[in-house]
């Protein structure tokens, strides 16, 4: 047992402060980090906590249980609080509002193709494709993805699927698609509603609506009719857009950000409106202190939104926040122009700050509900497996794979608050079949796993149970309470055996989730570690629906996990296998010739006239192929 740690001397701490901007880190016994903070002066802020009672319990009790503080000294203030939001984030303290947001932004996306296509994306910006948002939901993207189409008849559809298309897709024929894949529309055509859709996306919907009445107008003149007809149904539309711009007060770009309390929870809901649309709204659950206020939880709220995000020209919020001034400086220099912060009085803003406010006690009232729901749950099924007290995290394996090919293994996680996505994990498993190159590029295999037959499912699941809980054993992965298998008797035993050779101590309850002879959702049968009969629940059982859908996310994650691999590996490892065919060449020879279908049916003189394949290499290209 590690000895305590000594008080902590606030006295001689203060007199070797500094009184330059920076961030403070309290840490309590055993070095556990309580607390991340800012300061314009260090010395004056710190001091406040320790020469004079706050009147806060919540700011006492961590006082109390500090043993010591570290500081980083910045330039200047915003540089402390962009660090602050940082810090907090990635090291989520505990006593400091923590926005937990374990997904990356969503983006509608403009890939770089002669026509090019309209997509949802999340993850780094990467490549030449042009890229707008961030969104404030993923539903949202895909209400603005389906508008575009409708406006302007942009594709949705994958290179691969454009490049072999003979007649229109559904997409055509209902009205969402140009169908630039069989000619319908030419390059020239295309790349104006390209322009036009972007322009939207951009902000500029009075300059277009303006730019298409001049069109219409022209191609009246002209007497091209048909083309007149579809500007103005276009103008139509966007006027129809644009009908919400009186909610807003006539203003272009806002945020509203309102805050429901809560003993237990709290939640923020966020409008987002751009060029007077409201692009729909997110709900958020920071976890927080007890005691903490709507103005205190928005002043670390608002720093870690927009710490990625990029802000609007007006914050309109239910509280302002005690550090308004400081975030309105550091939010402004960031993206050189003004940005304020402020609470609306009267007027369209108040009403659509009161829309927020509702959306936010909605979504408050359905995260209670569901919280106690899940509370329940984990209660009946604790009970049920015989364990001391309700399973705080649960882990749950499947594997994936079309008769063997690319088998993906999934690791789902779930603790009292539902899914945590943050946490789940892939695990690529190597087969006999799995080509040289690709096994070594493979940075999830591990080297001393030797690869397993393909279609083997009881292998893949001793692989990935091993390799995940090496990672607990070293204490990088929390230990969960249950593991759960999607599989019978044998998928469990390999599962056991994997834990075996690791020596795991203390080790999860082993649970495997085997489905019944018909397969039938409700006669799923738990076979438990120590039990030799299986377990049956009734098909209302709450506890089995909660069982249902931590399998159900496992599968899910594992099949999107096994798709991308299939699909990544069909349209470049078969191409990587060839010696002397670097990836210079491979993009050159996808990108001139349109793709691994024409490759495949390319003849050896067309393979040679790419670019940078000499004969000989295109002689090896067409012998690996056929």
């Amino acid at each position: 047992m590690n000895p305590r740690a000594p008080e902590f001397d606030s006295k001689t701490f203060l007199a070797n402060l500094t009184t330059q901007p920076g961030v403070y880190r309290m840490y309590g016994e055993g070095d556990v980090l309580l607390y991340v903070g800012k300061a314009r002066n260090l010395k004056r802020r710190v001091s406040t906590y320790f020469l004079r009672a706050s009147g806060n319990p919540r700011i006492e009790s961590m006082v109390s249980q500090i043993r010591r503080m570290e500081v980083t000294v910045t330039h200047t203030e915003d540089e402390a609080l962009l660090l602050e939001c940082t810090l907090i984030k990635e090291l989520d303290p505990r006593y400091n509002i923590s926005l937990r947001d374990d997904k990356s932004y969503p983006y509608v996306r403009f890939t770089q193709h002669k026509f090019p296509r309209i997509t949802f994306y999340r993850g780094a910006k990467l490549g030449k494709d042009r890229y707008f948002g961030p969104f404030p939901s993923a539903q949202s993207v895909r209400e603005t993805l389906v508008t575009l189409q409708k406006l302007f008849g942009l594709r949705p559809c994958t290179d691969s699927y454009f490049a072999n298309r003979q007649r229109p897709c559904l997409q055509h024929q209902i009205g969402r698609c140009s169908a630039p894949c069989v000619g319908l529309v030419d390059r020239t055509a295309y790349a104006a509603e390209v322009s036009k859709a972007a322009s939207l996306l951009e902000g500029h919907g009075n300059e277009l609506v303006a730019g298409l009445s001049q069109e219409m107008e022209q191609a009246a003149e002209a007497l091209e009719f048909e083309r007149a007809a579809r500007l103005r149904d276009q103008i139509a539309a966007l006027q129809r857009l644009r009908d919400h711009r009186n909610l807003t007060g006539g203003s272009n770009d806002i945020d509203v950000i309102a805050v429901a309390p809560h003993v237990t929870a709290t939640a923020v809901a966020v409008i987002s409106v751009r060029d007077g649309l409201n692009l729909g709204h997110a709900s958020f659950f920071p976890r927080h202190p007890p005691g903490t206020g709507p103005a205190a939880l928005l002043a670390g709220f608002i720093g870690q939104y927009y710490l990625q995000r990029h802000p609007p020209h007006e914050i309109v919020v239910s509280a302002v926040p005690h550090n308004a001034h400081w975030l309105e400086t550091m939010l402004s220099e960031r993206i050189g122009r003004a940005v304020h912060i402020v609470r609306p009085e009267r007027g369209a803003k108040l009403r659509l700050l009161k829309m927020c406010e509702q959306t936010a006690l909605q979504a408050l009232g359905q995260h209670l509900a569901e919280s106690a729901d899940m509370a329940g749950r984990l209660e009946a099924l604790g009970e049920l497996l015989g364990l001391p007290q309700p399973p705080a995290r649960m882990e749950c394996f499947d594997i994936s794979h079309t008769r063997g090919e690319r088998p993906v293994a999934s690791c789902v996680v779930f603790n009292e608050e539902g899914p945590l996505r943050s946490a789940y994990r892939r695990f690529n498993i190597a087969t006999t079949e799995t080509p040289d190159a690709e096994r070594r590029s493979d940075t999830e295999v591990l080297r001393e796993e030797a690869p397993i037959t393909p279609g083997d499912d009881y292998a893949a699941i001793h692989q990935a149970v091993k390799r995940r809980y090496a990672r607990v054993r070293s204490g990088e992965v929390p230990r969960p309470d249950i593991l759960f298998i999607d599989g019978g008797r044998g998928q469990f035993q390999k599962a056991c055996e994997a834990l075996n050779e690791l020596a795991l101590e203390p080790r999860p309850l082993v649970v495997g989730v085997a489905k019944g002879p018909t397969r039938r959702p409700g006669l799923e049968q738990l076979i438990v570690y120590g039990r030799d009969v299986p377990l049956m629940l009734p098909a209302e059982s709450p506890v089995l629906h909660l069982i249902q859908h931590i399998r159900d996310e496992s599968h899910r994650f594992a099949i999107t996990g096994h798709r991308g691999r299939r699909q990544k590996a069909r349209t470049e490892s078969v191409l990587e296998e060839i010696e002397g065919l670097g990836p210079v060449r491979r993009r050159a020879l996808l990108k001139t010739l349109g793709g691994l279908q024409q490759v495949r049916r390319a003849g050896v003189d067309e393979l040679a006239s790419v670019p940078g394949i000499q004969r000989a290499l295109a002689e090896r290209i067409y012998a690996h192929l056929h």
